[in-house]
């Protein structure tokens, strides 16, 4: 069992960043350090927050804890060994909770918040499934080539899975992986009902989805595409109707405003674009964020505030006004890479002076960091 240390917000700095001359106060209320493992993945549902690390586990840690007093013996006993391969990817979707794994496969767990206290998830499927396995295995038609010699069934992937996104009414799985193929499962029997070779030229690293069920994947070979599903003679079928290229380098991490409007892009080249729909479908750039010194690994948004983490080992949050966009604060704690963020709005600290946020981030030093960001309205 791994062993977790706790550091209350004393052992962390307090500062704070000006804009329009109000200041922007940020601090970390709290640290986990997981010292066996580094921390892959972040997402919050209901009254809990998963983490998914690289020694195969997932964590569920109730939030409110993460605020006041921490139960370290419930911490410590609250790990599900998943699989054989690393956690690569967490979604949440009502009492439901997908995990991508390096070992090409995802796996469904049923959440129980009123269990809680005894740490426990059940596991309902390893996609594919059997039956899908089984139903594509005897037929020639259903396998395809991935490798020189080697050939697998159109449900599979074949390399790791390294991104996923649910549609907003839990009805539909999107998963990518580095085999470069976009997949989309039935969540109510766990089906694969499509999947689209060869997306991209090379690893897909990213995916976010719309509420309208358009598709934004991003990937190794620097750039974005945007699928749709279309209506074809052979069925609907998710199909390209946009490339977007700017960045110099692979695509790490994807997120779309709230409005769903504007589409931000972090890639190793350091930088963040900010696109914004145009009227054939496509995207334009409004702008490109500088700051970070080293490759962007991820994204989250909450409210109007968009959180980058970067290699460089800081966190920046940024605010746009008017297409305008400025860094309000530079996070600074995490001992290595920041590998996985998420965000929410701090309901527990209203004030009619100040918005507050909370916002989780992994790092590849093994430490899960909650911050909290006070800025005056």
């Amino acid at each position: 069992m791994p062993h977790l240390q706790i550091l209350n917000s004393q052992d962390e700095s307090q500062s704070q960043f000006s804009y329009y001359h109000l200041p922007i106060t940020h601090n970390c209320i709290l640290t986990i350090k997981h010292k066996n493992s580094y921390i892959s993945s972040l997402s919050i549902g209901g009254k809990l927050l998963y983490t998914g690390s690289s020694d195969k586990e997932i964590q569920m840690l109730k939030r409110d804890n993460l605020r006041y007093e921490f139960d370290h013996e419930n911490l410590n006993n609250s790990m599900i060994i998943t699989g054989k391969g690393a956690v690569k990817s967490l979604v949440v979707s009502a009492d439901k909770i997908y995990s991508a794994h390096q070992d090409h496969r995802i796996r469904v767990w049923k959440v129980d918040e009123n269990d809680a206290q005894q740490k426990k998830l059940t596991q309902l499927a390893t996609l594919p499934t059997f039956s899908d396995r089984a139903l594509t295995i005897l037929t020639p038609k259903n396998h395809v080539q991935v490798r020189r010699h080697k050939k697998s069934t159109w449900v599979h992937h074949n390399d790791t899975v390294s991104a996923l996104a649910v549609s907003r009414d839990g009805l539909v799985l999107y998963s990518v992986s580095w085999d470069r193929t976009l997949k989309i499962w039935r969540t109510t029997d766990f089906k694969c009902l499509e999947s689209v070779a060869n997306a991209h030229d090379d690893a897909i690293n990213a995916v976010a989805l719309s509420s309208h069920g358009d598709v934004y994947t991003g990937s190794t070979d620097k750039k974005i595409k945007i699928w749709r599903k279309l209506k074809s003679p052979k069925g609907e079928k998710h199909n390209l109707i946009a490339t977007l290229k700017k960045h110099r380098s692979g695509i790490n991490a994807l997120a779309l405003s709230t409005n769903e409007n504007v589409l931000y892009s972090g890639a190793s080249d350091r930088l963040i674009t900010v696109w914004e729909k145009s009227d054939d479908d496509g995207m334009v750039v409004v702008c490109t964020l500088k700051g970070h010194v080293k490759s962007i690994l991820c994204l989250s948004v909450v409210s109007d505030l968009l959180c980058s983490g970067s290699a460089d080992e800081t966190i920046r949050i940024w605010r746009g006004v008017e297409k305008c966009y400025f860094c309000l604060a530079v996070l600074e704690g995490h001992s290595g890479p920041v590998k996985c963020l998420t965000s929410e709005t701090d309901h527990l600290s209203l004030s009619d002076t100040s918005a507050s946020y909370i916002i989780y981030s992994g790092g590849l030093d093994s430490d899960i960091k909650v911050w909290q960001i006070l800025i005056p309205l």
